[in-house]
């Protein structure tokens, strides 16, 4: 196996009703009604064993339509130009998304989700239990946001083809 080589490959997609960037929410904490479904491969059902007792799952999905990336950007809640690694934009040198969103019920391949912020069709690259006891961290600091109003809780075109 080469080191340098990564190939990625979906094991399902994600169902939602935001077509468009624009006006899609930036984040799930902004996504509170929003409703969709995550269809699993055929070939990953088995591996959705267990995952129905967690309240909340991390997706890891493919970032399809952003535009090319640039290391400095003005990220959806500033008007200041930040960098790239200090944001959250989704254009990206390896554009991997990462949502925690509220898992409902799983019919069979089927994943009925809220709260998220992912274009309908997105390609899922893997699914991960959200668990209190090692995802929830008190910090003191979260950089140049600690110092913004928050703004804008809906996505524009900025990012994205």
């Amino acid at each position: 196996m080469d080191a340098n080589k990564i190939e990625l490959r979906p094991i399902g997609t994600i169902y939602s009703p935001f077509q468009q960037a624009q006006g899609t929410p930036i984040q799930p904490a902004f996504a509170h009604e929003a409703e969709g479904i995550v269809e699993v491969f055929d070939e990953y059902v088995e591996g959705l064993k267990d995952l129905d007792g967690f309240e909340r799952i991390w997706l890891l999905f493919w970032l399809d339509r952003c535009s090319e990336y640039k290391l400095t950007v003005t990220p959806y809640m500033d008007t200041e130009q930040r960098g790239l690694f200090s944001t959250r934009a989704p254009a990206r040198p390896n554009p991997v998304g990462l949502s925690c969103v509220k898992l409902e019920r799983i019919e069979s391949n089927k994943l009925y989700i809220r709260e998220l912020d992912i274009l309908d069709g997105t390609p899922l690259l893997d699914i991960k239990p959200y668990s209190s006891k090692f995802d929830c961290f008190e910090v003191s600091r979260n950089g140049w946001l600690d110092h913004v109003k928050d703004k804008a809780h809906k996505a524009d075109e900025r990012f994205h083809r």
